[in-house]
């Protein structure tokens, strides 16, 4: 095998090397190509696709071709902008400064506050993004694979000025939609079998998958998701999958009375739901001369504060239920105990520094410390907290965050786990050597509250973002790029895909499943990485090949984007990918390779062939150049034998160009 490969050195090596410089150069690399129901138990053959029928050969040509007629072009919002900047190049209705402004100021939330700091600051932005980077940009951040072929021609064919909201909608509702979410919020709320604190057993994570996969699935709304979470009370968390997420608050070493334990779930809400790391030092001494130079809030914050968000959890017990004690086993039971004491400040042991009484307070009452609020007479304490976080707009401030980060590359609010509560509103401007912390505080401010209108619905905020004129610019700049352009959003950045967005791609382009038995004798393998359960599974080959992608453990390493050699050996290497250019199989179960040399058996028809394999790798046409190179290498195959190869390795260099790793 690397016999073959190495006598690509000259030609499609250098896509490998690309993919490698690519790694190296981190999540804002501008490419330089500048073109625009599943069944688990069987994918469907890429002959089936209606494009590569006859009847569908005006398609093919109008998506082969589109790439001339449908290259970068200015939306009429962008042409308005780039007229502000009085660009001789560029025109622009009539009208002044001050008209063009004021009509920026009339567009939707998004848009109206992105370009219109943009045309504020001088900053042109990028073009509008084509059609085909477009289908494959959204289809990957929506559902986690490439576009299938079919679904890129009949996009690029359309004429209808709304097809890409029509597209959005259909992504909301695919079931790879759900897998994708599931993953993402898996991440999010940390489900793993154990950690280095607590032990679920493959049982509680997985009854916690299944609460997060219906909870995606059902659109259920995000503040009942963090309801749920918080107040859950259950017997077996084995049987009742949202107990796990209080679980993970467990702390081994804790002192009796359990202040060890709820000082971390507090933790764990204000990082989670707030986007506030900062509470977990706090609930070990007060902010001063600790986090002077991190945080307005934080310096002023006290431990007697961290107490008091603390104190939510004091009157809740969490216990270990053995299953069996050879070898040991348990499910967890989370309950409500109304009759413990609040919060006592008694410790001189366990894993934080001592907690003595403040003058005669022995015991803290919980007091939400953002707003001043405590639970209603006779409410139950974790209810209480969950009503007060759920209406403080830094709930909802700090999701539209999260995934304003995960489809725009960057938040709002960076690190987008240190928001600095005394720095978002430009009308209440902190103290002076202090900035305000949002890179646009009214498009954040305004996004949340129309998220809390629209009751915290999670498809309405990706559909709103997703849609906006500001995701669907070029990742390509036209002019002079700064780093200081960053913060506007002035372009779409590049972001390297998930390990699992890899893969299975590859499996879907291939039609060759990727059959993962989490257990021996499994009966019930998965077909998609993304439908994992969690980092840790599987095992062997399929593991290492993620693993190499930096998706995190949900403990004390996050999911990263960056790029590495591994990810470049592994793509050029590993036998997942290999096994995956080869021509194999028949009828529906087929490879893609082969189905290519079934259907172009001719060395005259190497052109589709090589348009075909673009459009479903790469989710575009080939340039002028590409198709080329392609074509010559094709008719180094004078056999059948030869020629397989020559296919082989074409859909080999493919899978590891740049354009295929990243998403733009």
């Amino acid at each position: 095998m690397m016999s073959r490969r190495r006598k690509w050195s000259g030609r499609y090596l250098l896509a490998a090397a690309a993919a490698l410089a690519a790694a190296t150069m981190g999540a804002n690399l501008i490419p330089a190509q500048q073109s625009e129901g599943r069944d688990d138990s069987e994918l469907p053959p890429h002959a089936d696709c209606t494009l590569f029928t006859e009847k569908g050969a005006a398609m093919r040509r109008r998506a082969t071709l589109g790439d001339a007629a449908d290259g970068y072009r200015q939306s009429a919002l962008t042409a308005q902008v780039n007229g502000l900047l009085g660009s001789a190049q560029r025109v622009v209705p009539g009208g002044s400064r001050t008209d063009i402004l004021q009509q920026l100021d009339q567009l939707g939330v998004i848009d109206g506050e992105i370009f219109k700091t943009m045309a504020n600051a001088g900053v042109a932005p990028a073009a509008r993004t084509n059609d085909y980077e477009y289908i494959r940009r959204v289809t990957l951040d929506l559902t986690g694979r490439v576009p299938k072929p079919e679904a890129v021609a009949a996009f690029a064919a359309d004429p209808s000025p709304g097809k890409r909201a029509a597209l959005v909608n259909s992504l909301l509702a695919t079931p790879e939609f759900v897998d994708k979410w599931t993953m993402y919020f898996g991440d999010l709320f940390k489900n793993t079998t154990r950690n280095t604190q607590v032990v679920r057993y493959a049982e509680g994570r997985n009854a916690f998958l299944s609460w997060i996969r219906d909870a995606v699935a059902t659109n259920k709304s995000y503040d009942k998701m963090a309801t749920e979470l918080i107040t859950s009370a259950t017997p077996n968390t084995w049987e009742q999958g949202e107990g796990n997420w209080m679980v993970g608050g467990f702390v081994t070493g804790s002192p009796r009375s359990g202040q060890d334990i709820f000082d971390q779930q507090a933790s764990n809400v204000a990082e989670t739901f707030l986007g506030n790391a900062q509470v977990n030092c706090i609930l070990c001494h007060d902010g001063r001369r600790h986090l002077d130079s991190l945080s307005v809030w934080g310096k002023q914050a006290t431990r007697l504060e961290a107490y008091g968000l603390a104190a939510f959890f004091a009157k809740t017990s969490m216990a270990r239920r053995n299953v069996s004690q050879q070898p040991l086993r348990y499910y967890w039971s989370v309950t409500n105990n109304p009759r413990a004491a609040d919060y006592p400040l008694n410790t001189t042991s366990g894993n934080r520094p001592e907690r003595k009484p403040i003058g005669s307070i022995t015991n803290v009452k919980p007091v939400y410390p953002f707003t001043g609020e405590s639970p209603e007479p006779g409410e139950e304490y974790r209810a209480a907290l969950a009503r007060i976080l759920t209406r403080d707009i830094q709930f909802s401030r700090t999701i539209v965050n999260y995934l304003w980060k995960e489809f725009f590359g960057r938040g709002i609010v960076e690190p987008a786990d240190q928001f600095d509560p005394m720095r978002l509103d430009p009308a209440n401007p902190p103290p002076s050597g202090w900035t305000i912390q949002p890179t646009h505080p009214e498009l954040l401010d305004k996004l949340a509250r129309e998220f809390q209108q629209n009751n915290y619905d999670l498809r309405w905020l990706m559909r709103a973002i997703t849609t906006s004129e500001a995701y669907q610019l070029s990742s390509a700049y036209s002019g002079d790029w700064k780093p200081e352009y960053e913060r506007l959003f002035a372009r779409k950045f590049v972001r390297r895909l998930w390990g699992e967005e890899v893969l299975d791609s590859i499996v879907q382009i291939s039609n060759l499943p990727n059959r993962m038995n989490l257990v021996r004798d499994d009966p019930n393998p998965l077909f998609w990485t993304m439908q994992l359960p969690e980092p840790s599974t599987p095992g062997g080959g399929v593991g290492s090949f993620l693993d190499s992608f930096m998706r995190g453990n949900r403990d004390n390493e996050d999911r990263k984007p960056d790029g590495g050699v591994p990810q470049v050996l592994n793509l050029m290497n590993d036998s997942l990918v290999l096994s995956r250019t080869k021509a194999t199989g028949s009828g529906a179960s087929a490879s893609f390779a082969r189905q290519l040399l079934n259907k172009y058996p001719q060395a005259a028809q190497n052109q589709p062939l090589a348009e075909e394999m673009f459009l479903t790798v790469l989710s575009r046409p080939p340039s002028n150049a590409e198709l080329a190179t392609a074509m010559n290498t094709l008719a180094a195959g004078a056999s059948p034998t030869q020629r397989q190869r020559q296919v082989e390795d074409l859909l080999w260099a493919l899978f590891n160009k740049v354009d295929f790793v990243f998403n733009y």
